[in-house]
């Protein structure tokens, strides 16, 4: 028989999954109303994890909000250390408070001593055809050398992003090299990953494939280069928009929105463009990371636009000339060569005419005059 409880501390996101993968809203309000109908009088303050409102089913989410902001549930701050079960703890320290889980809390039995007390943690279960079943029981200790599931998931997100690179032992198995001509053969026969086709292919086309494969260096197949991301691209009417308000040669203020292989891309309202690290600072900068930080508003000048890619080229405020002086010697040079070859093309039947008549007049011929037509009277 459980003795009556004064305070009790719920742990949620315990109880809403027990029996199940995702939590449930509706199964945690069956507990607590069935905990509150068999011991009456008692204080009920329900704890959640940070992300127990997104796992919940959709349908449930409204009714949760409403839950939270009635203070009906209460979710840890962010970046808690402990995350649910660490605030379930810390709250019931403080008040005296028992604790409706069944958990353990292994990796808090150091700090929370409490926990081996008689009464001090409960436990509870759905019966089918009975309804929700409460006890009283003492949690399981941690064996010396063993570590909880939660607590080698909470070390490994912790060490993980500090721990480097494993270095690989041996060299993969397709980069392997092989002694004699057995092992070629025996490695020419056995299919690859890569060739495992789901169909059966007929005779001829059989045929064809395998001396396609044998042809196929196996290496390239499996060691195909990863394709680069593209560009970001802006929609089409902010681009005509901004393209037609802003000629090239415009200034403008942007903020840096996020980092590129040789640069930044600005956000100037709904455009986002590019700015190269070689348009950036004189001399040129070793990494934009180092040069600019995310959030920062710079002076900028539009140098150019690529309308394939809807993509707008930007350049800080003094280097614009690097890129425009450059756009006009080549234009000037595109004119000239223009120029040039219309002249050659007018100069061509003059010098054909001249070549001939040096021609007859080395052979002692007579130069060909041509006559004026005889006007018809």
């Amino acid at each position: 028989m459980i003795k009556s409880f004064s305070h009790v501390v719920v742990d949620g996101s315990n109880l809403a999954t027990e029996g199940r993968t995702e939590p449930s809203l509706k199964q945690l309000n069956d507990a607590v109303l069935a905990f509150i109908k068999e011991f009456p009088g008692t204080k009920v303050t329900v704890v959640v994890d940070a992300t127990f409102g997104h796992r919940i089913d959709r349908r449930e989410r409204a009714e949760f909000d409403e839950a939270i902001n009635n203070n009906e549930l209460v979710a840890p701050p962010a970046g808690a250390v402990g995350r649910g079960d660490g605030f379930v703890l810390t709250i019931a320290e403080k008040v005296k408070a028992s604790v409706l889980s069944n958990d353990s809390y292994q990796e808090f039995h150091d700090q929370y001593k409490w926990l081996f007390d008689e009464g001090r943690l409960i436990g509870g279960k759905p019966v089918p055809n009975v309804g929700w079943v409460f006890i009283q029981r003492l949690p399981v200790r941690k064996q010396a050398g063993r570590e909880t599931a939660a607590t080698l998931r909470r070390a490994k997100s912790v060490r993980a992003p500090m721990k480097p690179m494993p270095v690989p032992k041996s060299p993969p198995p397709s980069s392997r090299p092989t002694s004699g001509a057995t092992k070629s053969q025996n490695q020419s026969s056995k299919p690859t990953v890569v060739e495992k086709v789901v169909h059966k292919p007929t005779h001829k086309a059989a045929h064809k494939q395998a001396h396609k494969q044998s042809h196929t260096p196996q290496q390239k197949v499996l060691n195909k280069p990863a394709q680069k991301p593209l560009p970001k691209l802006n929609d089409v009417t902010p681009f005509l928009n901004f393209v037609e308000k802003n000629p090239i040669g415009a200034k403008l203020r942007g903020v840096v929105d996020s980092y590129a292989s040789h640069g930044v891309y600005v956000k100037v309202g709904e455009i986002s463009g590019y700015l190269a690290m070689r348009l950036m600072a004189n001399p040129v900068p070793r990494s934009a990371r180092e040069h600019v930080k995310l959030g920062t508003t710079l002076s900028l000048v539009v140098v150019g636009y690529t309308p394939s890619r809807r993509s707008v080229e930007l350049a800080v405020a003094g280097m614009e000339s690097l890129v425009l002086v450059k756009q006009t010697a080549k234009s000037s040079a595109q004119s000239s060569a223009q120029s040039a070859a219309r002249g050659t093309k007018a100069s061509a039947p003059r010098t054909q005419q001249t070549k001939k008549a040096k021609r007859r007049a080395r052979h002692g011929k007579p130069v060909a005059k041509k006559s004026a037509p005889n006007k018809k009277r």
